[in-house]
């Protein structure tokens, strides 16, 4: 590796994580530096090298979302991946409102997280060349009914579909049904996939929702 090879950068509080996901990442080839704290992320140089930062959601003191804003405060243009636990997608569609180039959910699968890293490593260049939603995306977005955009809010808001079921006073296997369709409509190969789409669609949403 040379000076200037990009840096993985893991901010976890949990060291078992840091350890598994530094060898994981090492052994790929990347250039991996670990810090258990957010804090002492930001004490260090990081901010001004190229690379990627992957950062728990939940952590003590100073979570992944908190991070990524104070982060962004300090002009930073280091790419985020955040990691999220079960129920935190309506953490995750945050993060990725904010700024996040994407999110795994735990425990997530290593060729999908090797796949992020080198994605979040061209995010900047991306960025460049083509910003704001997808055209594809806004289509989709309009293909959708008025019930089945609801049950996609509900949905990205980390709703089981029980209680989506209550909500809008229809039956679980019907939300099912209509969820299937939201998936499939959208092009969505499962929930991470569909909130990528929805975050980068905002744009087109509203001005669905508004016809």
């Amino acid at each position: 590796m040379t000076p200037n090879e990009p840096t993985v950068f893991i901010v976890d509080d949990d060291e078992s994580i840091r350890d598994s996901l530094s060898a994981l990442l090492e052994a790929s080839g990347f250039r991996v530096e670990a810090f258990e704290s957010a804090r002492d992320f930001l004490a260090a140089d990081a901010l001004d090298r190229k690379g990627c930062v992957i950062a728990d959601i939940r952590m003590p003191d100073m979570d992944g979302l908190e991070l990524q804003t104070e982060m962004k405060k300090r002009g930073s243009r280091l790419p985020v991946i955040v990691v999220t636990g079960h129920g935190d997608i309506p953490l995750a569609v945050r993060a990725m409102k904010v700024g996040a180039v994407d999110f795994l959910e735990k425990p997530y699968d290593a060729a999908a997280l090797l796949q992020s890293i080198r994605t979040a490593l061209q995010a900047p260049a991306k960025m460049e060349d083509a910003p704001g939603p997808s055209p594809e995306v806004q289509e989709r977005l309009k293909s959708l009914t008025p019930r089945e955009r609801e049950v996609l809010d509900l949905v990205l808001a980390g709703k089981l579909n029980k209680i989506i079921a209550y909500e809008l006073m229809i039956s679980p296997r019907t939300v099912e049904i209509h969820r299937g369709r939201v998936m499939q409509k959208m092009g969505a190969r499962n929930l991470p996939d569909l909130i990528r789409m929805f975050v980068s669609g905002q744009a087109g949403l509203a001005s669905v929702k508004g016809r």
